[in-house]
Protein backbone atom coordinates (compact mmCIF):
# COMPACT_ATOMS: atom_id res chain seq x y z
CA UNK A 1 0.00 0.00 0.00
CA UNK A 2 1.28 3.46 -0.88
CA UNK A 3 0.78 6.19 1.70
CA UNK A 4 -0.29 8.64 -1.02
CA UNK A 5 -3.17 6.39 -2.06
CA UNK A 6 -4.88 6.07 1.29
CA UNK A 7 -8.59 5.46 1.27
CA UNK A 8 -10.93 5.20 4.21
CA UNK A 9 -12.21 1.68 4.96
CA UNK A 10 -15.81 0.76 4.19
CA UNK A 11 -18.44 2.70 6.13
CA UNK A 12 -18.55 1.16 9.59
CA UNK A 13 -22.19 2.20 9.92
CA UNK A 14 -23.25 0.10 6.97
CA UNK A 15 -25.43 -2.92 7.83
CA UNK A 16 -23.60 -6.22 8.02
CA UNK A 17 -24.81 -9.55 6.82
CA UNK A 18 -25.59 -12.01 9.54
CA UNK A 19 -22.76 -14.44 10.21
CA UNK A 20 -23.40 -18.08 9.33
CA UNK A 21 -24.34 -20.37 12.18
CA UNK A 22 -21.15 -22.38 11.65
CA UNK A 23 -18.13 -20.32 10.54
CA UNK A 24 -16.41 -21.72 7.45
CA UNK A 25 -13.25 -23.74 7.92
CA UNK A 26 -10.20 -22.19 6.23
CA UNK A 27 -8.68 -24.43 3.60
CA UNK A 28 -5.33 -24.25 5.40
CA UNK A 29 -6.82 -25.72 8.61
CA UNK A 30 -8.24 -29.12 7.64
CA UNK A 31 -9.58 -31.08 10.59
CA UNK A 32 -9.77 -28.08 12.95
CA UNK A 33 -12.60 -27.94 15.47
CA UNK A 34 -14.45 -24.64 15.10
CA UNK A 35 -15.86 -23.02 18.25
CA UNK A 36 -17.64 -19.80 19.14
CA UNK A 37 -18.65 -18.71 22.64
CA UNK A 38 -21.60 -16.65 23.80
CA UNK A 39 -19.76 -14.85 26.58
CA UNK A 40 -19.33 -11.07 25.99
CA UNK A 41 -15.55 -11.28 26.05
CA UNK A 42 -15.57 -13.55 23.00
CA UNK A 43 -18.32 -11.84 21.04
CA UNK A 44 -17.64 -11.99 17.31
CA UNK A 45 -14.66 -14.32 17.73
CA UNK A 46 -14.07 -17.75 16.23
CA UNK A 47 -11.56 -20.28 17.56
CA UNK A 48 -10.01 -23.03 15.47
CA UNK A 49 -8.73 -25.80 17.72
CA UNK A 50 -5.94 -27.76 16.04
CA UNK A 51 -3.64 -30.62 16.90
CA UNK A 52 -0.22 -29.14 16.20
CA UNK A 53 2.51 -31.36 14.74
CA UNK A 54 5.30 -29.43 16.47
CA UNK A 55 5.44 -26.71 19.10
CA UNK A 56 9.09 -25.68 19.46
CA UNK A 57 9.81 -23.61 16.37
CA UNK A 58 13.21 -22.66 15.06
CA UNK A 59 13.69 -19.08 13.91
CA UNK A 60 15.70 -19.58 10.77
CA UNK A 61 17.46 -17.17 8.49
CA UNK A 62 17.18 -14.02 10.63
CA UNK A 63 20.44 -12.75 12.07
CA UNK A 64 18.64 -9.82 13.75
CA UNK A 65 16.79 -12.09 16.19
CA UNK A 66 18.73 -12.87 19.40
CA UNK A 67 16.88 -16.12 20.08
CA UNK A 68 16.72 -19.30 18.04
CA UNK A 69 13.69 -21.14 19.41
CA UNK A 70 10.13 -20.04 20.11
CA UNK A 71 6.77 -21.41 21.24
CA UNK A 72 3.55 -19.90 19.90
CA UNK A 73 0.47 -21.68 21.29
CA UNK A 74 -1.86 -19.29 19.43
CA UNK A 75 -2.04 -17.66 16.01
CA UNK A 76 -4.09 -14.51 15.66
CA UNK A 77 -4.68 -12.28 18.66
CA UNK A 78 -7.66 -10.68 20.38
CA UNK A 79 -5.49 -7.79 21.56
CA UNK A 80 -6.38 -6.25 18.17
CA UNK A 81 -3.40 -3.88 18.19
CA UNK A 82 -3.73 -1.96 14.95
CA UNK A 83 0.05 -1.97 14.42
CA UNK A 84 0.79 -5.66 15.14
CA UNK A 85 3.69 -6.81 12.98
CA UNK A 86 2.43 -10.44 13.00
CA UNK A 87 -0.75 -9.66 11.06
CA UNK A 88 0.54 -10.90 7.73
CA UNK A 89 1.12 -14.40 9.12
CA UNK A 90 -2.64 -14.93 9.04
CA UNK A 91 -2.58 -14.78 5.26
CA UNK A 92 -0.64 -18.07 5.30
CA UNK A 93 -3.84 -19.66 6.67
CA UNK A 94 -6.19 -18.30 3.98
CA UNK A 95 -7.32 -15.62 6.46
CA UNK A 96 -6.86 -11.86 6.17
CA UNK A 97 -4.41 -9.68 8.08
CA UNK A 98 -7.12 -7.32 9.34
CA UNK A 99 -10.29 -8.31 11.14
CA UNK A 100 -9.58 -12.04 10.75
CA UNK A 101 -6.31 -11.64 12.68
CA UNK A 102 -8.22 -10.00 15.55
CA UNK A 103 -11.26 -12.30 15.54
CA UNK A 104 -10.17 -15.73 14.23
CA UNK A 105 -7.68 -17.36 16.57
CA UNK A 106 -5.96 -20.69 16.04
CA UNK A 107 -5.46 -22.64 19.27
CA UNK A 108 -2.89 -25.44 19.49
CA UNK A 109 -4.81 -27.43 22.07
CA UNK A 110 -2.14 -30.15 22.40
CA UNK A 111 0.67 -27.66 23.10
CA UNK A 112 1.47 -28.93 26.61
CA UNK A 113 1.71 -32.64 25.87
CA UNK A 114 3.53 -31.99 22.61
CA UNK A 115 6.08 -29.82 24.37
CA UNK A 116 6.87 -32.58 26.86
CA UNK A 117 7.59 -34.98 24.01
CA UNK A 118 9.83 -32.50 22.26
CA UNK A 119 11.74 -31.56 25.41
CA UNK A 120 12.35 -35.27 26.10
CA UNK A 121 13.64 -35.98 22.60
CA UNK A 122 17.37 -36.87 22.51
CA UNK A 123 18.03 -34.23 19.84
CA UNK A 124 16.80 -31.38 22.10
CA UNK A 125 19.71 -29.70 23.90
CA UNK A 126 17.88 -27.45 26.33
CA UNK A 127 18.25 -24.16 24.47
CA UNK A 128 16.50 -20.99 25.59
CA UNK A 129 12.89 -20.70 24.34
CA UNK A 130 11.22 -17.33 23.80
CA UNK A 131 7.45 -16.87 24.01
CA UNK A 132 5.33 -13.90 22.99
CA UNK A 133 7.54 -13.19 20.00
CA UNK A 134 4.74 -13.51 17.43
CA UNK A 135 1.37 -13.16 19.17
CA UNK A 136 0.64 -12.82 22.87
CA UNK A 137 0.43 -16.13 24.73
CA UNK A 138 -1.61 -14.34 27.44
CA UNK A 139 -4.28 -12.97 25.17
CA UNK A 140 -7.92 -13.35 26.16
CA UNK A 141 -8.25 -16.92 24.84
CA UNK A 142 -5.69 -18.13 27.38
CA UNK A 143 -8.22 -17.58 30.15
CA UNK A 144 -10.38 -20.29 28.61
CA UNK A 145 -7.84 -22.70 27.09
CA UNK A 146 -5.19 -22.50 29.84
CA UNK A 147 -2.30 -23.68 27.69
CA UNK A 148 0.42 -21.70 29.47
CA UNK A 149 0.30 -23.55 32.83
CA UNK A 150 0.95 -26.79 30.95
CA UNK A 151 3.78 -25.18 28.97
CA UNK A 152 5.46 -23.58 31.99
CA UNK A 153 5.13 -26.80 33.99
CA UNK A 154 6.83 -28.76 31.23
CA UNK A 155 9.65 -26.22 30.97
CA UNK A 156 10.02 -26.30 34.76
CA UNK A 157 10.13 -30.08 34.88
CA UNK A 158 12.87 -30.17 32.22
CA UNK A 159 14.69 -27.15 33.74
CA UNK A 160 14.62 -25.51 30.32
CA UNK A 161 15.34 -21.74 30.25
CA UNK A 162 12.65 -19.52 28.77
CA UNK A 163 11.37 -15.97 28.53
CA UNK A 164 7.92 -14.43 28.12
CA UNK A 165 7.01 -11.10 26.54
CA UNK A 166 3.40 -10.06 27.06
CA UNK A 167 0.79 -7.34 27.38
CA UNK A 168 -1.47 -9.75 29.28
CA UNK A 169 -1.97 -9.37 33.02
CA UNK A 170 -3.23 -12.96 33.03
CA UNK A 171 0.41 -13.93 33.50
CA UNK A 172 -0.12 -13.24 37.22
CA UNK A 173 -2.32 -16.34 37.38
CA UNK A 174 0.83 -18.36 36.67
CA UNK A 175 3.12 -16.55 39.11
CA UNK A 176 3.47 -19.59 41.40
CA UNK A 177 4.57 -21.72 38.43
CA UNK A 178 6.98 -19.04 37.24
CA UNK A 179 8.57 -18.90 40.67
CA UNK A 180 8.93 -22.67 40.73
CA UNK A 181 10.55 -22.62 37.29
CA UNK A 182 12.91 -19.82 38.34
CA UNK A 183 14.24 -22.08 41.10
CA UNK A 184 15.59 -24.56 38.56
CA UNK A 185 16.28 -22.53 35.42
CA UNK A 186 16.56 -19.00 34.04
CA UNK A 187 13.19 -17.30 33.56
CA UNK A 188 12.85 -13.92 31.87
CA UNK A 189 9.69 -11.80 32.01
CA UNK A 190 9.06 -8.64 30.01
CA UNK A 191 6.03 -6.43 29.41
CA UNK A 192 5.22 -4.23 26.46
CA UNK A 193 4.04 -0.73 27.41
CA UNK A 194 4.50 1.80 24.64
CA UNK A 195 2.63 4.69 26.25
CA UNK A 196 0.33 5.47 29.19
CA UNK A 197 -2.29 7.64 27.44
CA UNK A 198 -5.49 5.72 28.13
CA UNK A 199 -7.53 7.47 25.43
CA UNK A 200 -5.00 6.39 22.81
CA UNK A 201 -4.80 2.93 24.35
CA UNK A 202 -8.52 2.38 23.77
CA UNK A 203 -8.09 3.40 20.13
CA UNK A 204 -4.94 1.52 19.20
CA UNK A 205 -4.83 -1.52 21.54
CA UNK A 206 -8.53 -2.12 22.31
CA UNK A 207 -8.23 -5.76 23.38
CA UNK A 208 -5.37 -5.35 25.84
CA UNK A 209 -5.32 -4.61 29.56
CA UNK A 210 -4.75 -0.91 30.17
CA UNK A 211 -1.17 0.37 30.46
CA UNK A 212 -1.73 1.01 34.17
CA UNK A 213 -2.87 -2.57 34.75
CA UNK A 214 0.19 -3.83 32.90
CA UNK A 215 2.45 -1.68 35.06
CA UNK A 216 0.68 -2.97 38.17
CA UNK A 217 1.59 -6.47 36.96
CA UNK A 218 5.21 -5.35 36.49
CA UNK A 219 5.20 -4.24 40.14
CA UNK A 220 3.71 -7.54 41.32
CA UNK A 221 6.28 -9.58 39.40
CA UNK A 222 9.08 -7.32 40.57
CA UNK A 223 7.98 -7.67 44.18
CA UNK A 224 7.96 -11.45 43.65
CA UNK A 225 11.66 -11.32 42.82
CA UNK A 226 11.68 -11.14 39.03
CA UNK A 227 13.82 -8.69 37.12
CA UNK A 228 11.17 -7.34 34.77
CA UNK A 229 12.07 -5.42 31.63
CA UNK A 230 9.67 -3.19 29.74
CA UNK A 231 9.63 -2.73 26.02
CA UNK A 232 8.47 0.80 25.32
CA UNK A 233 6.92 -0.45 22.14
CA UNK A 234 5.83 0.70 19.81
CA UNK A 235 6.48 4.41 19.99
CA UNK A 236 4.04 5.92 17.49
CA UNK A 237 5.26 8.86 15.38
CA UNK A 238 3.17 11.95 15.93
CA UNK A 239 1.20 10.31 18.72
CA UNK A 240 3.56 9.13 21.47
CA UNK A 241 7.02 10.34 20.40
CA UNK A 242 6.83 13.81 21.99
CA UNK A 243 8.81 14.63 25.13
CA UNK A 244 5.73 14.77 27.34
CA UNK A 245 4.56 11.27 26.38
CA UNK A 246 8.05 9.81 26.65
CA UNK A 247 8.65 11.32 30.09
CA UNK A 248 5.26 10.22 31.45
CA UNK A 249 5.73 6.69 30.14
CA UNK A 250 9.30 6.26 31.38
CA UNK A 251 8.32 7.70 34.78
CA UNK A 252 5.49 5.18 35.11
CA UNK A 253 7.76 2.31 34.03
CA UNK A 254 10.40 3.29 36.59
CA UNK A 255 7.79 3.67 39.34
CA UNK A 256 6.52 0.16 38.60
CA UNK A 257 9.91 -1.32 39.50
CA UNK A 258 11.07 -2.30 36.02
CA UNK A 259 14.79 -2.91 35.66
CA UNK A 260 15.11 -1.84 32.04
CA UNK A 261 13.33 0.09 29.33
CA UNK A 262 13.83 -0.63 25.64
CA UNK A 263 12.41 1.91 23.18
CA UNK A 264 11.23 0.51 19.85
CA UNK A 265 9.80 2.85 17.21
CA UNK A 266 6.81 1.63 15.23
CA UNK A 267 7.66 -0.55 12.26
CA UNK A 268 5.08 -1.38 9.63
CA UNK A 269 5.50 -4.56 7.63
CA UNK A 270 3.14 -5.77 4.97
CA UNK A 271 -0.26 -6.55 6.50
CA UNK A 272 0.28 -4.30 9.51
CA UNK A 273 1.11 -1.42 7.19
CA UNK A 274 -2.21 -1.54 5.34
CA UNK A 275 -4.32 -2.03 8.47
CA UNK A 276 -2.56 0.75 10.39
CA UNK A 277 -2.75 3.08 7.38
CA UNK A 278 -6.53 2.73 7.18
CA UNK A 279 -6.80 3.36 10.92
CA UNK A 280 -4.54 6.42 10.74
CA UNK A 281 -6.43 7.89 7.78
CA UNK A 282 -9.67 7.52 9.70
CA UNK A 283 -8.54 8.66 13.16
CA UNK A 284 -5.61 11.04 12.52
CA UNK A 285 -5.67 12.03 8.84
CA UNK A 286 -3.44 15.06 9.46
CA UNK A 287 -0.57 12.66 10.26
CA UNK A 288 -0.67 10.85 6.92
CA UNK A 289 1.90 13.16 5.26
CA UNK A 290 4.35 12.64 8.11
CA UNK A 291 4.00 8.85 7.88
CA UNK A 292 4.38 9.00 4.12
CA UNK A 293 7.72 10.71 4.65
CA UNK A 294 8.94 8.52 7.55
CA UNK A 295 8.09 5.20 5.88
CA UNK A 296 8.81 6.09 2.28
CA UNK A 297 11.85 3.77 2.17
CA UNK A 298 10.26 0.72 3.76
CA UNK A 299 8.83 -0.67 6.94
CA UNK A 300 11.20 1.06 9.37
CA UNK A 301 11.73 4.69 10.27
CA UNK A 302 15.04 6.31 9.26
CA UNK A 303 18.06 5.52 11.41
CA UNK A 304 18.43 9.19 12.38
CA UNK A 305 14.89 9.22 13.81
CA UNK A 306 15.55 6.00 15.72
CA UNK A 307 18.78 7.32 17.21
CA UNK A 308 17.16 10.60 18.27
CA UNK A 309 14.21 8.81 19.84
CA UNK A 310 16.44 6.37 21.71
CA UNK A 311 18.55 9.24 23.06
CA UNK A 312 15.46 11.01 24.44
CA UNK A 313 14.25 7.83 26.12
CA UNK A 314 17.72 7.32 27.60
CA UNK A 315 17.71 10.83 29.05
CA UNK A 316 14.26 10.26 30.56
CA UNK A 317 15.42 6.93 32.01
CA UNK A 318 18.34 8.61 33.75
CA UNK A 319 16.09 11.38 35.04
CA UNK A 320 13.77 8.83 36.64
CA UNK A 321 16.50 6.62 38.06
CA UNK A 322 16.12 3.81 35.56
CA UNK A 323 19.83 3.46 34.79
CA UNK A 324 19.77 -0.17 33.75
CA UNK A 325 18.57 -0.47 30.23
CA UNK A 326 19.41 3.13 29.35
CA UNK A 327 21.26 1.70 26.35
CA UNK A 328 18.12 -0.17 25.32
CA UNK A 329 19.28 -3.38 27.03
CA UNK A 330 16.80 -5.94 28.23
CA UNK A 331 18.44 -9.04 29.65
CA UNK A 332 15.16 -10.82 30.26
CA UNK A 333 13.89 -10.67 26.73
CA UNK A 334 16.48 -9.33 24.28
CA UNK A 335 15.16 -7.64 21.18
CA UNK A 336 16.60 -7.55 17.67
CA UNK A 337 18.10 -4.36 16.33
CA UNK A 338 16.02 -2.71 13.66
CA UNK A 339 16.91 -3.73 10.09
CA UNK A 340 18.15 -0.95 7.85
CA UNK A 341 15.59 1.67 6.94
CA UNK A 342 16.17 0.84 3.28
CA UNK A 343 14.32 -2.48 3.60
CA UNK A 344 11.63 -2.41 0.94
CA UNK A 345 8.04 -3.58 1.16
CA UNK A 346 6.71 -5.75 -1.60
CA UNK A 347 3.63 -3.54 -1.92
CA UNK A 348 5.36 -0.19 -1.64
Amino acid sequence: MRWDNLAAPPDEGAPERAAPATPPLPLALPGATVRTFDTPGFSGMTFYEVQAKSIINRVAGNSHVPFEWTINPYRGCSHACVYCFARNTHTYLDLDAGADFDQKVIVKVNAGELLRRELAAPRWRGAHIAMGTNVDCYQRAEGRYQLMPQIITALRDFANPFSILTKGTLILRDLPLLRQAAEVTRVGVSFSVGFVDERLWRAVEPGTPSPRRRLDAVRTLSDAGFSVGVLMAPILPGLTDDDESIDATVAAIAAAGATSVTPIPLHLRTGAREWYAHWLAREFPHLVPRYRELYRAGSYTPQAYQRELTARVRIAARRHGLHRGEQGENRNHPQPPAPPATEQLTLL
